[in-house]
């Protein structure tokens, strides 16, 4: 083989050749001894071939490569590290989800969960996360709740109306629901009546029963015990009254009937002062008289006891007449002329006792001097003698005695002068 032969086949060979005749065109040719200088150059760049690079080339590669790998590995880590596996149950129904945030409240936000004062979270909302904690949000649902007839507003997480009533601690066993208890609860809320079974007790018609109901009123009480109510019939509570646990009602069998009454009317008694008449003396001008009104009342009778009558209407028949009376307030004189020194005193006592309102046995004299009507009026009294004042009886009997003597009294008159 030739140098030029060899230097071709060696070139051929490979890339890094450490001896290429195109390196140094202005050497020489080395001494090569005949068939062998070139086949160990040959032979010398093929193991080098399937060697690979050597020390220095490979540590030249291998570094930037590494480094890359390194900061790759180091910013998974940290990726790694802030991503969670956290489990989320929203009004029962779960999932399992990957987050970033470091507490509930982060949470709850990320997944657009707004809750209110009514609403349940656990873990509390500022609580921090861990990979593999569970939250739970539960809402809160209103519910127009009417209690054995008490009503109120209330708020529960349950979803359905059983869970609510154990939420809310009513006691559900033989009441009326006016829902279904499997009936589900919407976030808007529902209205809810439940009675609750109660005992009452029932007296009627000389019989005790005693009843497990869960009756709105208490007529319906009475209905579920087989007890009628007619006519005018009633219970010893309203029956449209709420019966309570362990109340006794008592029910009346009323009788009725009506009766009228014709009853007075008083009359009133108007007085007006007159100047003309003397102090103390009235006079009737007009007499007055009663009125009449026509009253019905109810009769009833209560389990056979008779009750006081109650009146339920009236009407006026005829109306009252007033009474008018003039009252006298001219004085009266203080003596008359021939007749002040005598006793009249004795007089008084002898015709009557010295009583100015007594009347004798036939209704026809009275006063202390026992005037008849018409000598008294004479005289300018009004009315009747024992109505007036004693000092104005005495006055007219001066004047009497000074027309006429002591001839009006026949039996008493000689006491005057004594």
């Amino acid at each position: 083989m030739s140098t030029s032969q060899g230097s071709h086949r060696a070139a051929r060979g490979g890339r890094r050749s450490d001896v290429s005749v195109h390196e140094q065109p202005t050497q020489a040719a080395p001494l090569v001894v005949p068939g062998q200088g070139t086949r160990a150059e040959a032979r010398r760049a093929a193991r080098r071939r399937k060697a690979g690079p050597g020390p220095a080339e490979g540590l030249r590669r291998i570094v930037p490569q590494a480094l890359v790998v390194a900061f790759l590995a180091g910013g998974t880590s940290a990726f790694v590290a802030n991503d969670k596996a956290i489990r989320l149950s929203v009004d029962g129904v779960p999932r399992t989800l990957h987050t970033f945030a470091d507490d509930v409240d982060e949470l709850l936000a990320d997944e657009g969960l707004a809750v209110g004062a009514h609403d349940i979270v656990a873990p509390a909302p500022g609580a921090d996360l861990v990979s593999g904690d569970e939250v739970v949000v539960r809402y809160g649902r209103p519910v127009a709740l009417t209690l054995d007839g008490q009503r109120r507003q209330v708020w529960t997480t349950a979803r359905t109306v059983d869970g609510a009533l154990r939420q809310l601690g009513v006691r559900a066993e033989g009441a009326y629901l006016s829902v279904s208890r499997s009936a589900p609860i919407s976030r808007r809320g529902l209205t809810l009546d439940v009675r609750t079974e109660r005992t009452v007790t029932l007296l009627a018609d000389g019989r005790e029963r005693t009843l497990r109901t869960n009756a709105a009123t208490v007529r319906e009480a009475v209905e579920e015990a087989g007890i009628t109510l007619s006519g005018q019939d009633t219970t010893s509570v309203p029956p449209s009254s709420f019966p309570r646990d362990g109340q006794t009602i008592t029910v009346m069998r009323i009788t009725g009937t009506k009766e009228i009454r014709e009853e007075p009317i008083p009359y009133a008694v108007e007085r007006t002062r007159d100047p003309e008449l003397f102090a103390g003396t009235e006079l009737v001008e007009r007499q007055g008289a009663q009125g009449v009104r026509r009253v019905t009342y109810a009769l009833r009778t209560v389990n056979g006891v008779r009750q006081k009558p109650k009146k339920i209407g009236e009407e006026i028949v005829r109306e009252p007449v007033t009474r008018k009376v003039k009252v006298g307030t001219r004085p009266l004189p203080s003596s008359v002329a021939g007749a002040d020194g005598l006793n009249w005193g004795a007089l008084a006592a002898c015709e009557s006792g010295g009583r100015p309102g007594a009347v004798d046995p036939s209704g026809t004299y009275g006063g202390l001097y026992q005037f008849d009507p018409g000598t008294w009026r004479s005289l300018g009294g009004s009315g009747v003698a024992q109505n007036a004042p004693a000092a104005e009886q005495t006055y007219r009997a001066k004047k009497l005695y000074v027309q006429r003597g002591a001839s009006p009294w026949p039996h008493c008159g000689r006491r005057l002068y004594r």
